[in-house]
């Protein structure tokens, strides 16, 4: 997993590069038929990718239709104008229309709609009327060198899905391996030579050292990989930005992230009567971990809303929703602060309560056990 991710995006931009200096793709002419029976609508057949070709009647359409001739049809009513509807003809079962296709056909009817009563260059505005570009200012006026855009979200959009499976995996391995010592009474030798503090130390450090080296080679490469697209491809590639501070951000969130997790998956090893029971458990603590990813839809659509800054700060999610932020909006210092201060606070307190019940329930086969004795356990601890 550590090597895979640059070395496969290494060999996407080499097959890509490839594959574009043998051959350039040649974009595909789409034949789509239409039937006249309203008048005035001749000309502007030519859409881009599609051309359309005018049949006399629905059944010679349908004919051609039939014999491969053409990819679909439409017809044109006499009372279009005056309600608008347009039936489309078609040998697939679709949901709807492809986006394509009913641009062409909307262009179509627009430009023969205005022909000869606005000038050309006033039916291409009113065909497109928008395009929007924004440009991020500074306080001072002047053009920001990080701007916004779809751009600025990949880098972090796919570090944070690869962080978030990154702190499951390491902390999962953690738990994992106490359970299976656990259950083979391998974790009784173990503690012979070592205190539970120094195993649990152990454990916590060497695991997530071996996650931060995955991190940090992810971090390395994204750069690396990222210009070497840029100055291959261009284009939209060209427009991809690494956020500021996103760099440091990423193994400083791992680190905490991970430790929140390796802390609680250890707990929960040490409870557990086995490896699946382990696993069922964990589960519900790190479910939290992967919400910032089902909402980036509506991070995208409302990123001021107050329950972004809940999440950024809520430590269960803050790994992954503050580095999603960072590609989507700008996060106030005190957020940031705040978050990793209350990252801090949670490590340092549910570490406390973990290594008391390492010490209490470490060698405890056959059961769980339950809430209540564990509270009790911990404050008699």
């Amino acid at each position: 997993m550590t090597l895979i991710v640059p070395l496969v995006a290494l060999l996407a931009i080499g097959v890509t590069q490839l594959v574009s200096g043998i051959a350039k793709p040649t974009a595909e002419i789409t034949t789509i038929g239409y039937v006249d029976e309203s008048g005035g609508f001749a000309q502007y057949t030519s859409q881009g990718n599609i051309r359309l070709v005018r049949f006399d009647t629905p059944e010679d359409a349908t004919k051609a239709l039939v014999n491969n001739d053409i990819k679909e049809y439409f017809v044109i009513p006499s009372d279009y104008v005056s309600i608008g509807v347009i039936k489309r003809y078609t040998l697939k079962k679709q949901l709807g229309a492809p986006a394509d296709i009913t641009a062409a056909i909307k262009d179509f009817l627009l430009s023969n709609l205005l022909v000869g009563k606005v000038p050309s260059t006033t039916i291409a505005r009113i065909e497109a009327p928008l395009n929007l570009v924004t440009i991020k200012l500074t306080e001072t006026g002047a053009i920001a060198p990080e701007q916004g855009g779809l751009g600025n979200f990949i880098i972090p959009g796919v570090f944070s899905m690869l962080l978030a499976l990154s702190i499951m995996f390491s902390s999962t391995y953690l738990l994992q391996g106490l359970s299976e010592e656990k259950e083979n009474r391998l974790i009784e030798i173990l503690l012979s030579s070592v205190s539970a503090r120094q195993l649990l130390t152990g454990k916590v450090l060497g695991i997530g050292a071996a996650g931060l080296v995955q991190v940090v080679v992810w971090v390395i490469s994204a750069p690396l990989l990222l210009r070497m697209a840029s100055s291959n491809f261009g284009g939209f590639i060209s427009t991809i930005q690494l956020p500021a501070n996103f760099l440091v951000l990423a193994v400083v969130y791992f680190i905490l992230g991970y430790l929140l997790f390796a802390v609680i998956s250890a707990g929960i090893g040490a409870i557990s009567s086995s490896s699946r029971e382990g696993q069922q458990l964990i589960g519900i603590f790190t479910l939290p971990l992967l919400i910032p990813l089902w909402l980036t839809s509506l991070l995208i659509a409302f990123p001021d809303n107050p329950i972004w800054v809940i999440l950024t700060i809520f430590p269960l999610t803050a790994p992954v929703e503050a580095i999603i932020r960072l590609g989507v909006s700008e996060i106030p210092a005190w957020e940031l602060a705040a978050s990793i201060a209350v990252l801090v606070l949670s490590i340092i307190g549910i570490l406390s309560l973990t290594i008391r019940v390492f010490k209490a329930y470490l060698l405890m086969y056959g059961r769980r056990p339950k809430l209540g004795e564990i509270i009790r356990s911990l404050r008699s601890a």
